[in-house]
């Protein structure tokens, strides 16, 4: 665990008020009050003050608490900040000018001597953060990952000057940092999500691009070119002059940028136009979104140092990110892809255009517009198996453009996928759980929607295929 009795000692000794008490948020309450601060803990539901309790940690009704004996409000980035109402102590903390942070906030000031490189985006993200930690682990690099990606900032080793975190960067949490200047900041791509927490899409863009504030010129911004959202942020940044901004693709070719072209990752910011791999080879890094990913993780790599034959090295090792794109096994000539984490309708593209004849599980709780955006991806798709809440506004979407089944739940899916590409004459058959569609209905996570499915599979593997009743 972080220790922060550094940056409190330079604190004027009133108390750090923790709003949210869930993983994230017990941490930083129990940091705080390890490293010596006074800390006043409070959560909405029961079950959270109860584990506060159980870790010896004070609680206040933050809901009504005196604001003049507070220093700072750390705050859940699950918690509503603006949109759509925001939380009454968020309220009340600004109105008596209390600073409002997250626990990443904690970590930078903690150790503001790392090295921070940061990573935020619609989709790419995970897979792009756990690449570039896994090339600077691989080259030898004394690194941390996590933020919004698996371990909570503040449960992170703590790195001095030599050492590098590599954090990914949820929206939520960008809207609660004040100081933090990410060294590196990588803005991979937009598109509509979690409006319901910022009012509209320029509200989602405005929370995105927190990222590059603070940065100087001796930091760098990492902007993706493929889609007109972040084209757009790409010239406002870049106008500025403030800070060093290097544009990348995954399909198209860049001036001064690092791309991908027909699968083969161009480097023209370092060099002039220097070929530095043939991507397709590489198998845990498929279509043009994971080249992408490829194009960012080489920029941010390089530009701390690394070199290009290191990078290429720690790619080539990647083990790929769990539930996104994650082969879970090759039986009798069919892949079967775990693509869980695909929880919109863009995100399932992703995968949708890295494979042909797939027979794709998909549903769920379906987002706004559900799959209409994925009519274009049919003639790579043999037959869809609809499963969730979604399941029949799925099927009107999909209509007479493709063939579908309704399946109701996963076990039902996979064996009638199995079965179907089982008996394919097509080559390469590949049975895609990429579901388009939040957990909730079903699962209370998308991981463990992701593992029940490779559960699934492994009995697919114990015992022949057959078809069971509808």
């Amino acid at each position: 665990m972080i220790d922060l009795s550094t940056y409190i000692s330079s604190t004027n000794g009133k108390a750090f008020a923790v709003l949210g008490l869930g993983r994230s948020g017990l941490t930083a309450a129990c940091a705080l009050a390890q490293s010596g601060a006074k800390v006043w803990a409070w959560d909405d539901n029961p079950a959270g003050r109860e584990k506060a309790e159980e870790a010896g940690l004070k609680l206040v009704d933050l809901n009504n608490c005196d604001w003049e004996a507070v220093q700072t409000l750390v705050m859940s980035p699950g918690i509503p900040l603006t949109h759509p109402t925001p939380h009454p102590v968020a309220t009340d903390a600004k109105k008596n000018g209390i600073e409002i942070i997250c626990e990443v906030e904690l970590l930078y000031r903690a150790a503001p001597e790392a090295i921070f490189i940061g990573i935020t985006g619609t989709n790419g993200k995970s897979t792009t953060t756990s690449l570039i930690a896994h090339i600077l682990t691989s080259a030898g690099r004394n690194v941390a990952v996590g933020g919004n990606l698996g371990t909570p900032a503040l449960e992170l080793p703590q790195l001095d000057a030599t050492g590098v975190y590599v954090l990914e960067m949820s929206s939520y949490q960008l809207d609660l940092l004040s100081q933090l200047a990410f060294n590196i900041a990588l803005f991979m791509n937009i598109s509509p999500d979690h409006l319901d927490r910022h009012g509209d899409i320029d509200g989602y863009i405005k929370a995105k691009k927190h990222i590059f504030e603070r940065q100087t010129k001796n930091d760098t911004a990492i902007i993706g070119m493929d889609d007109d959202y972040s084209h757009e942020v790409f010239d406002k940044i870049n106008q500025t002059g403030t800070v060093k901004t290097i544009p990348i693709s995954g399909s198209t070719r860049l001036a001064e940028g690092v791309f991908v072209v027909a699968g083969h990752l161009i480097d023209d910011a370092f060099a002039a136009e220097n070929e530095i791999a043939n991507l397709n080879a590489i198998e845990r890094l498929p279509g043009n979104h994971n080249h992408q990913n490829a194009a960012a993780a080489f920029t941010a790599c390089r530009s701390i140092g690394l070199t290009d034959r290191e990078i290429i090295v720690g790619m080539k090792s990647f083990p790929g990110l769990a539930h996104r794109q994650e082969l879970v096994t090759t039986d009798n000539h069919i892949r079967y892809i775990n693509d869980s984490k695909a929880t919109n309708a863009d995100a399932a593209a992703r995968a949708l255009g890295s494979y042909d004849n797939i027979y794709w599980i998909a549903g769920g709780r379906a987002k706004e517009g559900g799959i209409e955006s994925l009519s274009s991806y049919y003639p790579r798709i043999r037959k869809a198996y609809l499963i969730g809440e979604s399941a029949d506004a799925f099927a009107k979407q999909i209509g007479s453009s493709l063939p579908f089944e309704m399946c109701g739940t996963l076990d039902v899916a996979v064996t009638k996928a199995a079965n179907d590409a089982a008996q394919s004459t097509q080559k390469d058959p590949v049975v895609l759980l990429s579901p388009a569609c939040a957990s909730w209905d079903q699962y209370r996570s998308f991981e463990l929607r992701g593992d029940h499915f490779k559960e699934c599979v492994s009995k697919i593997k114990r015992q022949p295929v057959k078809e069971i009743a509808s």
